[in-house]
């Protein structure tokens, strides 16, 4: 009597709006009058569900047709280990379940075939416990079995809570019709990112046949897919978008906050050596054509290739500046001081003044690439080998020698790129210094163009030459100090 109180009482307070159709057997005991299983039932439950709240995870099946009646006193003292909820099921319904299928389709066959409609009424209903898993509601268990019944999944799954809830007892269940509806709910709707850190570990966790669109939509397909998206942003930046300064300054705030040092330093060195060689061909194109036509034909042709270079150019800008603000620029100093066909083809395209009046902008362009890129050399941002340094100067020194002499020394842009060709001259200068005495000295010769102007402008230049005058005088003191400390080690 004390287990029917306490299953009618827990009973009660479960709503039982829920209607299951029948699709066959409908001449069985379960049917009422309308042709329905009603959830939760008693009068016509033939199959006791007991959830349990404890510490196991045993499902058992502790009673059938074939128990003795004292075995119920058994089931109650086993029951007061832990907090238990007692649901009046059927059969047809649970065997939607692969789980509840297999266990009670044995027992179900035998007792369809020993039992006649009279002997069926009489039958004592199968007792399963079911344990409730660490960290589940029970409202969740009871919402997924009223589910065999309703069908209303779109009802009852209304948001990703709902479905979080439902889809780990569907699928300890093996209910798969639920879990399909739950999978489908959730790759299809936008998630928070708590939501989204507990879908990847459900999915992870139960490793669901189904949710092979939910792992489209949380794994890439591709190894290099982060790489790819970062290759796209920065040519999509840099080609395609008119307001080309703030999409810039997003895919740079990407780069710097999402992306590690490795694939920032991959995606750049692409992007680099790609506008690099835009430009170069450009450069190439227009200071050697290699073309035969009428002049009108031929310097449409070159204004064509000089305004690729500046466009180019701007965007190769673009890069270097990252690529120096993430401290992935080595590989570009390192491209940057091998480029001797480059600075041949730059030195004859400006003593031309063809591109004065098509790109006047595209030597500021080349020379603001050269001064970042030693500057980072200079100040030790960047570590360039000795030979890396000397070679930087040697290609690009000339190309600022001819730029200076070329350049308008009047008009709004003129102030820019006197002070632009100071701080590359000093760049170089400091550069030199770092350079073994007979490299230095074979430079410093040639930067005596930077005086030709003013000898109030070139400071810099003055002291690059004291630097290497006081060096040069104070070798034979210092072989002079180094021969009478080995006297000294070394007594006669």
């Amino acid at each position: 009597m004390h287990i029917s109180k306490k299953r009618h009482r827990v009973e009660s307070c479960i709503r039982l709006p829920s209607v299951f159709s029948l699709s066959s057997k409908p001449d069985m005991d379960e049917v009422n009058n309308s042709g329905t299983l009603i959830f939760g039932d008693a009068s016509t439950a033939d199959v006791i569900l007991h959830l349990r709240k404890d510490e196991t995870s045993l499902r058992e099946l502790v009673k059938s047709d074939d128990d003795e009646l004292g075995d119920a006193s058994k089931l109650a003292a086993e029951t007061k280990q832990g907090e238990e909820h007692v649901v009046n099921l059927h059969a047809q319904a649970l065997m939607q379940c692969r789980y509840f299928d297999a266990l009670l389709s044995d027992r179900w066959q035998d007792k369809v075939q020993s039992s006649t409609k009279e002997e069926s009424e009489n039958t004592i209903p199968i007792h399963i416990n079911l344990c409730v898993a660490q960290g589940r509601q029970l409202t969740s268990y009871i919402a997924t079995l009223q589910l065999l019944y309703t069908q209303d999944f779109v009802g009852t799954i209304q948001n990703v809570e709902s479905a979080l809830s439902i889809l780990p007892i569907a699928a300890e269940l093996l209910y798969d019709q639920c879990i399909s509806a739950c999978v489908r709910f959730l790759e299809a709707v936008s998630w928070t990112r708590e939501e989204e850190r507990q879908i990847v570990q459900l999915v992870s966790c139960l490793q669901l046949e189904k949710s092979s669109a939910l792992l489209a939509r949380l794994s890439p397909v591709k190894e290099t897919a982060v790489v790819d998206m970062f290759n796209g942003l920065v040519y999509a930046a840099t080609h395609r978008h008119q307001n080309g300064a703030t999409v810039k300054a997003f895919v740079g705030q990407l780069l710097s906050g999402l992306a590690s040092r490795d694939t920032v330093r991959q995606v750049l060195d692409q992007a680099f050596s790609e506008s690099l060689n835009t430009v170069k061909d450009s450069i190439e194109e227009y200071a050697s054509p290699n073309v035969r036509g009428h002049h009108d034909e031929i310097e449409a042709l070159q204004r064509q290739n000089l305004h690729t270079a500046v466009v180019s150019g701007r965007h190769l800008l673009w890069i270097v500046e990252r690529m120096i603000e993430l401290r992935v620029a080595e590989t570009a100093v390192v491209e940057w001081s091998e480029q001797g066909a480059f600075t041949a083809n730059l030195k004859r395209a400006f003593s031309d003044d063809t591109w004065r009046n098509i790109a006047p902008g595209l030597p500021a362009l080349v020379l603001r690439c050269t001064c970042r890129l030693a500057s980072a050399v200079a100040c030790g941002s960047i570590i360039a080998s000795q030979q890396v340094r000397l070679k930087l100067v040697k290609e690009w020194l000339p190309v600022l020698v001819v730029s200076r002499e070329h350049l308008p020394t009047s008009g709004a842009s003129a102030n820019q790129n006197k002070h632009l060709h100071q701080e590359l001259e000093n760049l170089f200068l400091n550069i030199i210094l770092t350079l073994p005495m007979d490299d230095a000295q074979r430079l410093l010769q040639q930067c005596l163009s930077f005086a030709t102007r003013n000898l109030e402008d070139c400071p810099h230049l003055v002291n690059a030459f004291n630097v290497w005058f006081r060096r040069a005088t104070q070798v034979p003191a210092i072989e002079k100090e180094k021969m009478e400390s080995e006297s000294c080690c070394y007594p006669s």
